[in-house]
């Protein structure tokens, strides 16, 4: 009687070092990235007249301030995505990489190699509510709906 073949449970050693590898490429590359973004910041936030009389602001002076508040959040997003891949490191470290906290099934090695800090599959991740968008307007007063008020 054959048994229908099983994953196996856990990432062979050579596997996790394949994507210590990689994680630590990637890790590398964004603390660098992070570091010329952070380097513009100052540079941006240095050279503005916040400070200074607020009376007559140009339109220089508001895309300075669009481009520092793009940098910022550039520079939130860089962060959170190190903490993301230090994170991948210590489940490598505790022998809990590539194991979907959701189903507790094996992340394909394929999903890892792209996205190596993951810790759904993308079936779980598709499960998942959509996340609430702060700053949209609610529903009921949309363009849309205005119209349709006024044709009812």
């Amino acid at each position: 009687m054959k048994t229908a073949p099983t994953t196996p449970l856990r990432y062979s050693p050579e596997e996790l070092q394949e994507f210590q590898t990689l994680i630590n490429a990637k890790l590398a590359k964004t603390e660098e990235t992070l570091n010329a973004e952070r380097g513009s910041l100052m540079r941006l936030s240095s050279s503005s007249t916040d400070d200074t009389y607020l009376g007559h602001v140009s339109l220089e002076e508001g895309n300075m301030v669009m481009e520092r508040e793009d940098l910022a959040r550039s520079v939130v997003r860089l962060e959170k995505h190190i903490q993301d891949l230090k994170l991948a490191l210590g489940r490598i470290r505790t022998g809990e990489y590539g194991i979907c906290r959701s189903t507790g099934q094996m992340i394909p090695k394929e999903r890892l190699r792209v996205v190596p800090h993951a810790t759904l599959t993308v079936e779980a991740k598709n499960q998942r509510p959509e996340p609430r968008q702060e700053n949209t307007v609610p529903r009921s007063h949309t363009d849309e709906d205005r119209e349709t008020e006024q044709e009812g």
